[in-house]
């Protein structure tokens, strides 16, 4: 039985794609690059999340993210989390009369969605030298930092993630999303890392979210042909290594009932010359414009 598997490399002390990457990337549409960023720095990077929930009341919101059940639908909390730091709980993370089950370090599913902006640390990790040569292999014309989001799926509820293509939500005409996924712990099949379909992308984008008329969120069906069975392979990966994908690059990832947590931290980058619809869902203001990986504000 032919097994799937994602291809490996080493990264570049100066972050810039190699021909063998840039092949890779376009024939599956994902690559996995070791040792992308130094142990420390996603240690540094978990230390300030953590400083950043123990100033959140979790009394103020008990906004849920679900990838399965699209909670979010109609969620102003979450719509208007575009140019914002904002706390996503997991489905499970509630008891029948709306109490947390576990405490709140442990209960979320994501924050988001402008961490990159908002946060000196976190624009310092996502404005790195190294991200901007792997971003700048991508041949735009002006590459932006769309959204970035850190991800818990913490032991024991971390929720499944459902197979999807991220150019759903983040759209550009032509699609031009990239999605750049760091492990700050080590990520498994079995506390739930990421899996994808090799060569997916290259297959029609499936669903489409864009806001109505009066401004509320629908999703539409362009192709409701199955994903093909048995077609996915894991992306295990240590602390420190990064993983890209194409926007239309098919993946999921399964609920974590183990007792070792998976965080991780994920910055989306779209080429600003590409039309980036107003019926997108993410959305700014005039305060806090999208830029790309100049550094300041």
């Amino acid at each position: 039985m032919k097994t799937n598997s994602l291809q490996r490399f080493a990264t570049p002390d100066d972050g810039y794609l190699t021909t063998a990457m840039t092949n890779a990337f376009a024939s599956d549409g994902v690559i996995i690059l070791e040792d992308f960023v130094p142990v420390v720095e996603c240690q540094r990077l978990r230390a300030r999340m953590i400083e950043l929930i123990d100033e959140f009341d979790p009394s103020s919101v008990k906004s849920v993210f679900s990838a399965i059940k699209k909670d979010q639908m109609g969620d102003r909390y979450f719509e208007e989390s575009g140019d914002k730091i904002r706390f996503f709980f997991e489905h499970d993370a509630f008891d029948a009369d709306g109490n947390l089950l576990q405490e709140k370090h442990d209960s979320l599913n994501k924050v988001g969605h402008a961490l990159h902006d908002l946060d000196p640390v976190f624009d310092a990790f996502s404005r790195t030298s190294r991200m901007a040569a792997a971003v700048s292999s991508l041949n735009y014309a002006a590459p932006v930092l769309l959204q970035s989001m850190y991800i818990f799926k913490p032991p024991r509820i971390g929720g499944e993630v459902h197979c999807h293509q991220d150019s759903t939500y983040l759209y550009t005409d032509p699609e031009s999303c990239v999605g750049f996924w760091f492990a700050l712990e080590d990520a498994s099949i079995e506390n739930g890392c990421m899996h994808f379909i090799p060569g997916g992308h290259k297959g029609p984008l499936k669903e489409l979210q864009a806001r109505n008329s009066d401004g509320e969120m629908q999703y539409h069906t362009l192709d409701d042909s199955p994903w093909p069975a048995g077609a996915t392979a894991p992306a295990e990966a240590k602390a420190g290594t990064m993983v890209m994908f194409d926007g239309r690059a098919p993946h999921l990832s399964g609920a974590n009932s183990s007792a070792i947590s998976r965080h991780a931290y994920a910055v989306h980058v779209i080429d600003r010359a590409c039309r980036y619809p107003a019926e997108n869902w993410l959305q700014r203001g005039a305060d806090l414009p999208f830029r790309g990986f100049e550094k300041g504000h």
